[in-house]
């Protein structure tokens, strides 16, 4: 189990290295952040001393490297649009998309199971068939186009949901929430289902195929022989031995939660830290959108990581 554990600790790292190198080579394409730096009076003196102080005439690898370095120690660098600390930028930024992922996450686990394990049970029967259809929407529409519908209907035609922002925040030690404010909770309630009925659709569709193809198995037909129960059998059998597929499928979804939450913040003008990287894109702030990408790549692999232990402790098969 420890040298189980030790592999993919590592295998996490070199993941995280290539993504990072992967990253940084993407933004030389982006642009020049010189060019919105400096105004139209600009000179090639001040060209180059800028480029100089940035270190950007310095080779890719010798850049590359210094972030690594620097990012070990705890410093992101500078953004060149704001002229503050990074880490203090994405500090600020960061509780209102783990709050959206959170809320999203959980929104999408719950309904998710619990309508997978009841169009199983139920599969004959109009309302299932009719979840299953419904499902289809979560499916094939995109993000952004299932957050303009909400805010249409429910913000617009109905006007009982605010369509942007974040609501009131209250600090508590130095994190800003939006779950002790009226305002901040009912704000949450589009962004996170937009963000997260892809992700409940898929979990339930895997749900609902795991625990009917379960339902199949001898072992299942062997508990109706002896009189257990219908709970029993569904809940204490049947569904425990769908975790490992679901689990699997449910950590990645998860993480990708929090890797897609820049297509919604943007709907919804939520601001967290995608919508900081998508203005760090228009303005080509590089330590911001290297900080931003290698933040989410440390999450996404932090939760595969925890997702590979959980179901090896589940079966215990996995661990030779």
């Amino acid at each position: 189990m420890v040298s189980y554990i030790f592999r993919r600790i590592l295998q996490s790292v070199l993941v995280l290295l290539v993504v990072g190198l992967v990253a940084f080579a993407m933004f030389r394409f982006v642009g020049d952040p010189v060019d919105t730096m400096l105004g139209q009076e600009r000179t090639v003196q001040d060209i180059e001393r800028l480029r100089e102080s940035l270190g950007l005439n310095d080779p890719f690898f010798v850049q590359y490297w210094n972030f690594l370095g620097r990012a070990l120690q705890g410093d992101l660098g500078i953004s060149y649009r704001q002229g503050r600390p990074v880490a203090e930028i994405i500090a600020e930024r960061l509780p209102a998309t783990l709050e959206l992922a959170a809320v999203s996450g959980t929104f999408a686990l719950l309904m998710g199971i619990g309508l997978g394990v009841f169009t199983a049970i139920r599969r004959h029967g109009f309302s299932a068939n009719a979840i299953m259809a419904l499902s289809l929407i979560g499916v094939s529409l995109p993000t952004f186009l299932i957050g303009i519908l909400l805010i249409y209907l429910f913000a617009v035609e109905l006007r009982w949901l605010p369509s942007f922002g974040r609501g009131e925040t209250v600090m508590v030690g130095g994190w800003s929430t939006g779950f002790l404010t009226q305002s901040g909770l009912i704000a949450l309630i589009l962004p996170s289902i937009t963000l997260g009925l892809y992700q409940m659709t898929l979990i339930m569709r895997l749900v609902r195929s795991e625990m009917l193809e379960v339902m199949r198995q001898d072992y299942i037909r062997f508990a109706r022989a002896r009189g257990l129960s219908q709970r029993a059998i569904h809940f204490r059998h049947a569904l425990k031995n769908t975790l490992v597929p679901v689990i699997t499928v449910t950590g990645l979804q998860l993480g990708s939660i929090i890797a897609f939450a820049i297509i919604t913040e943007t709907v919804f003008q939520w601001p967290g830290v995608g919508l900081l990287f998508i203005n760090a894109i228009q303005f080509v702030d590089i330590p911001v959108m290297a900080a931003y990408l290698m933040l989410i790549s440390v999450m996404f692999v932090g939760i595969n990581l925890i997702v590979d232990l959980l179901y090896v402790a589940i079966d215990p098969r996995l661990r030779s």
